[in-house]
């Protein structure tokens, strides 16, 4: 029985008080044990003096891709269809497998840095087992899946995929990942979105999703474009077609869905579709500002996410989280998605979006023990007197304040050092990796 005791914090507990408390935190195994004031540690097998430093629920990102980490600096200044059809597209279609796994890596050494410990993760059409290896070994709580796309003309055709062997081929991988190391990680049926997939491909999607009771993560209302072509073809918009196809429920998670109207609202609010938020992305691609006070306002669940390195272009979320409260405020006033507000969407938000909100998303006694340590004694994060420590996160912190990430009672980085990843390794092999498949797309 491993036991951790963390010492002497400021310690944002999230729970349903929101109360923050000064004390100590007893991990046993992968769980919280105790919480409170001088817990006696003649027992534990390892004490962290946190003294002066403020423990946090570890961040959940409803929307990332892993298997785009690479790509970072190769899709600046692009539209979403252009960005896609001239350089994602391309790239993707030119990994390999070890490219997809230290694309996932450098990814996840980044997200593990900032504090982030759970993702819910799209990767692309080939070689998604490879991004599931790197997940396993790096420790990172992950809900992913590999992408389906069985249409679109502009697409590059190794990332044509024949409908059944894309749903087989998911199948495959949820059978062979899903539920691995204790739960820690999760399958997520992964249609790219409504553009590139058949309503043969969804249905069936439905289906599975049922079956297995695993969630559906695709995009949805990104741009107008994007939403034009869906109109032409189906005659709905998107949210409203996915309902019509049986999918918007409690386990479908819609990236994006800036451009709503009315109708999609309340079905995304009736049926318990989870929004992830991903401001960064959507301002660097010019998509639009998400109306996320309305969905607020109306009860819907919205999260936060960094999405891709390529169209943000970090995965940082003290950045998603500045972001959201920013964006909103000349539109909507300075009252509006206050810090305590944004930093919910960040912790617990995320965990109801993926269903765990009664094992992370907090730090409560009984809780997965998914935590990151902050030393907030800087220059940029002074004077702390007097001052609300959610609002001392939200809009004064940054990720590089994050010392110490605990993933499921597991040490992933102590003191700024990495323990499950191998960082010189991962950003020599990314830098080699990068290159060949620019040797192999033939982009400058």
């Amino acid at each position: 029985m491993a036991t951790i005791l963390i010492k002497n914090a400021q310690i944002v507990t999230m729970n349903g008080q929101e109360e923050i408390i000064n004390g100590d935190i007893l991990i046993e195994n992968d769980l919280i044990k105790e919480i409170g004031p001088d817990i006696e540690s003649n027992s534990a097998d390892k004490i962290i003096e946190a003294a002066g430093h403020t423990v946090i629920p570890g961040f959940v990102q409803t929307h990332i891709h892993l298997c785009q980490t690479l790509f970072r600096g190769k899709g600046d200044d692009l539209e979403l269809m252009d960005w896609l059809r001239k350089r994602i597209w391309p790239l993707e279609a030119a990994h390999d497998e070890d490219s997809i796994y230290y694309s996932a890596m450098l990814g996840i050494g980044e997200l593990l840095e900032s504090g982030t410990t759970t993702i819910v993760d799209m990767e692309t059409v080939h070689y998604t087992d490879f991004a599931f290896q790197a997940i396993a070994k790096s420790g990172i709580r992950a809900v992913s899946g590999k992408v389906m796309m069985d249409k679109g003309s502009e697409v590059p055709a190794v990332l044509q995929e024949k409908t059944a062997d894309s749903i087989q081929q998911s199948v495959d991988l949820l059978e062979k990942w899903d539920q691995f190391d204790g739960g820690r990680i999760k399958y997520a049926f992964s249609p790219r979105f409504v553009v590139s997939c058949t309503e043969d491909l969804l249905k069936e999607v439905k289906v599975l999703s049922d079956r297995y009771n695993v969630h559906v993560h695709t995009h949805a209302s990104e741009n107008k474009t994007e939403i034009k072509i869906v109109q032409e073809e189906t005659g709905m918009r998107n949210v409203v077609y996915l309902d019509h196809l049986g999918l918007a429920n409690e386990r479908l998670i819609l990236a994006h869905c800036i451009w709503l109207d009315e109708e999609e609202k309340r079905i995304i609010q009736e049926k318990g579709v989870h929004v992830s938020h991903c401001p960064g992305s959507n301002l660097k691609l010019a998509s639009g500002i998400a109306d996320t006070p309305d969905l607020l306002c109306n009860h819907a669940s919205v999260s936060l996410g960094a999405d891709g390195a390529p169209c943000n272009n970090n995965l940082d979320m003290f950045n998603e989280m500045r972001l959201a409260a920013l964006i909103q405020k000349p539109i909507h006033g300075p009252t509006v998605m206050d810090a305590r507000t944004v930093f919910r969407m960040a912790t617990i938000g995320g965990a109801k979006a993926v269903g765990l909100e009664k094992e992370i998303g907090s730090i409560e006694v009984g809780k997965k023990a998914d935590i990151a340590i902050l030393d907030l004694q800087n220059f940029h994060t002074y004077p702390s007197y007097d001052v609300d420590p959610i609002s001392r996160i939200v809009y004064s912190a940054t990720r590089a304040d994050v010392v110490t990430t605990i993933i499921d009672g597991r040490i992933v980085m102590e003191n700024k050092i990495m323990r499950t990843i191998d960082k010189p390794l991962i950003l020599k092999e990314a830098d080699s990796s990068i290159k060949r498949l620019l040797k192999k797309t033939n982009i400058v």
